[in-house]
């Protein structure tokens, strides 16, 4: 990168000085609330940049608007995790990566996944630069030195762009979820949740029909980094769920995955 990231962090810190005092930061952000949407949806971004420094403070800052953060510093590692499908609801990239460059990662996922939205973060002003990179595949450039508040709101229109992929209703055979009033109802019975199992039963409905690791209900719902006892938290609630979801009688719709975690699935 051109621009360090002292200059880029500088910047950002001008514009947040120069607002006035009194102005709080849900002013500041694109919405209202969105910080409490971006968490009941359990939206994740793939964060990949090379400047250790950057990445930190970007993902401090997403993490502040209840977006879930992961991050990497080089295109083959990201390319790993996108080919893993693991689901990611926005990927921002530099474009100067090491072991594999930002346009190549966007030219080798852009096929497999159509509707994954892309930010690209460069530091080449160029406007040749920034086309190639909407020509491969990205869906919107931002220049560094860049203004924390265009970028909190170029990402926030792109997740809006996409959110039709988490719908108010979710249903999986006789079950169905109404995320705006977190009520859920099994063949007309109310069935009653806690708000984790709440939490825990939108991340297996979000995935429906395929296996959700115990690390991934462990970032999603409790916020925390696996581990082996952390785990068995995780097997403590599910039991709840599925007590709760599955009553003698009914079609089996919560499934063990040996050795990973868990499914939600019909038949």
């Amino acid at each position: 990168m051109s621009n360090s990231i002292d200059s880029t962090i500088s910047l950002v810190t001008e514009e947040q000085d120069s607002a006035p005092s009194d102005l709080s930061r849900a002013q500041v952000d694109p919405g209202a609330g969105v910080a409490a949407l971006n968490r009941a949806a359990g939206r994740r971004i793939l964060l990949v940049e090379d400047d250790v420094s950057l990445s930190g403070f970007l993902c401090g800052e997403l993490q502040g608007q209840g977006l879930i953060v992961e991050q990497v510093h080089d295109g083959e590692e990201a390319l790993r995790l996108l080919e893993a499908k693991r689901r990611y609801d926005l990927l921002m990239l530099d474009l100067n990566l090491p072991k594999l460059d930002g346009l190549t990662l966007i030219e080798r996922v852009r096929p497999a996944q159509p509707r994954l939205p892309m930010l690209v973060l460069t530091a080449r002003s160029r406007v040749e630069d920034k086309v190639k990179a909407l020509e491969s595949g990205a869906d919107d450039c931002i220049t560094k030195p860049f203004s924390l508040i265009e970028l909190l709101a170029r990402v926030h229109a792109l997740l809006r762009r996409n959110s039709g992929l988490v719908p108010n209703c979710s249903t999986v055979g006789d079950l169905t979820m109404y995320r705006d009033q977190r009520r859920v109802e099994r063949n007309g019975r109310r069935i009653e949740l806690t708000p984790r199992e709440f939490a825990i039963l939108d991340v297996m409905m979000r995935n429906a029909g395929q296996p959700v690791s115990r690390a991934t209900l462990l970032e999603e719902v409790w916020n925390m980094a696996p581990s082996e006892s952390a785990t068995n938290i995780v097997d403590v609630y599910m039991k709840y769920v599925r007590d709760k979801i599955d009553l003698p009688g009914e079609p089996r719709l919560t499934h063990t995955v040996r050795g990973f975690g868990y499914e939600l699935r019909f038949a």
